[in-house]
């Protein structure tokens, strides 16, 4: 019935230091699920239980799109959620035994100080609760979420607070970026890139995937809301804000788009047959409509289906009126393209995985790289790094991982996109020296103790999973992912 926390995710605390990932979520037709007993309870932390109403109360403070409610009970998505609700809860019984609290002063200073609500430079009362407005949110809420928020941050801090940072850790911080490295190396684009795709590839490639070829063009409608139309004010006023809440609310009930632009007097803006791109079937870019705008129109996913959306501190009611796709042929230019850079991916991952396999059995020194480099035609090149900016040849993440290589050893070195590979042998390294009483002895110190204060974290994570025993109830969490 029960199951471990360490099945469900390997370490709920360390998801916790990286950030909570608030999901949006909204639960219809609960019914009976939810209703209280002990077969109702979710999870255990120690002796204290979660109890699925406490967890679902959690969830509707969220929100999803219908795509990702209907395909609840084929992913893992309310396990993911409880792990990260669960993290919450060990953090709260962590930070009521190390007596961290925030008082009404600390957080009065906290809001007053944000300059998010200032106004001429001060704090504005009225900016604070237009904030709230526009947010949807009651001052107790937010004023709740600091709390918890400064006191995870104040508790984290406390984890790390004075240590002292050997010498020599800031000298290996320094040595990391600061040296001068002579090295021999081969750009392995060519390598890659010997092999041209065949017809018979391309066409197998385009046949698996012709529905990723398919060219979409959207007809839109939208209307600027403005408070002199549906408020007769000028400023965005609790007035304008509970008129544009009726507005989202009868849309949401099913009202049309032209109902709602008709019963508003707002002004109705059509664009037809736009793409992606923001272009229209010849190929023209629309001017007349904004990029964040369009972005946000576009996202939108069914025809007919009226939206309230807030673009750059404006709100307007958009709609998709219809979708057209087209599929795409073989010899679209485009199409075209992506088929190639997909096969050549494909073809660095193949050829990367096989020349990493040889250096890690011992198949690279300075002898053999100068073989690989005369039996495949490539240039083996001699160049000195002395700067992390040197990026006449390679990018700055690149010489980080250069300057790591140890003095004969040989690696194979790429960005992240594989956009960029080099086989490279370190030759020489030359270290530079640092002044301990520099602001550069300051930065590097601040980088060794980050470095540090993380690798406390990680044990302090290990030690809480063993600290707390935590239990989830399976049929229970199956129960809801079942009941949408």
């Amino acid at each position: 019935m029960a199951t471990s926390i360490g099945k469900l995710s390997k370490s709920f605390f360390i998801k916790l230091l990286v950030g909570i990932i608030i999901l949006p979520f909204v639960f219809w037709g609960m019914g009976d699920v939810f209703r209280g007993g002990n077969q109702n309870v979710i999870a255990t932390i120690d002796s204290k239980k979660i109890n699925t109403q406490e967890f679902v109360n959690y969830l509707n403070r969220l929100n999803l799109n219908q795509e990702q409610i209907k395909n609840l009970p084929k992913t893992d998505l309310i396990e993911k959620v409880l792990s990260e609700y669960i993290g919450k809860k060990v953090m709260a019984l962590e930070i009521e035994k190390s007596g961290i609290t925030i008082n009404d002063n600390s957080l009065r200073n906290i809001i007053k100080n944000d300059k998010l609500f200032f106004k001429n430079k001060k704090f504005s009362r009225t900016e604070y609760e237009k904030f709230l407005l526009e947010s949807g949110i009651t001052a107790p809420s937010f004023e709740q979420n600091i709390i918890e928020q400064e006191s995870r941050r104040q508790f984290l801090s406390s984890l790390g607070g004075g240590i002292t940072i050997p010498n020599t850790l800031v000298e290996n911080e320094f040595n990391k970026e600061n040296q001068t490295k002579t090295i021999k190396y081969i750009d392995l684009e060519k390598y890659h890139s010997n092999k041209k795709p065949s017809q018979e590839k391309i066409k197998e490639l385009y046949d698996k995937n012709k529905n990723l070829f398919i060219q979409e063009f959207k007809s839109v409608q939208y209307a600027h809301i403005t408070p002199e139309v549906i408020s007769g004010n000028t400023e965005y006023d609790e007035a304008f804000f509970k008129q544009l809440d009726i507005i989202e609310n009868k849309v949401l009930d099913g009202q049309s788009f032209e109902e709602a632009s008709r019963e508003n007097n707002l002004k109705i803006i059509k664009i037809n047959n736009i793409d992606g791109n923001k272009k229209d079937k010849n190929d023209n870019i629309i001017k007349n409509l904004s990029d964040n705008l369009f972005k946000k129109i576009y996202l939108i996913k069914s025809e007919k289906s009226p939206e309230v959306l807030k673009v750059d501190n404006k709100y307007f009611l958009a709609e998709i009126k219809s979708i057209k796709k087209n599929n795409r042929p073989i010899n679209d230019p485009d199409v075209l393209k992506t088929i190639k850079a997909q096969i050549n991916f494909q073809n660095k991952i193949k050829n990367n995985a096989s020349i990493v396999k040889d250096i890690s059995m011992g198949g690279f020194d300075n002898v053999k790289i100068e073989k690989f480099s005369k039996d495949n035609n490539l240039k083996l090149n001699e160049y000195k790094i002395s700067s992390l900016k040197q990026n006449e040849i390679f990018p700055e993440g690149i010489i980080k991982r250069i300057f790591l290589t140890k003095n004969g050893e040989v690696d194979l070195i790429t960005d992240s996109t594989l956009t960029k590979n080099f086989l490279i042998l370190a030759v020489k390294t030359q270290y530079k020296k640092i002044e301990k009483n520099s602001d550069e002895f300051e930065q590097y110190e601040a980088k060794a103790r980050l470095n540090l204060v993380n690798k406390i974290y990680r044990t302090f994570d290990e030690n809480l999973n063993d600290k707390y025993k935590v239990e989830l109830n399976k049929k229970t969490i199956d129960r809801v992912k079942n009941s949408f």
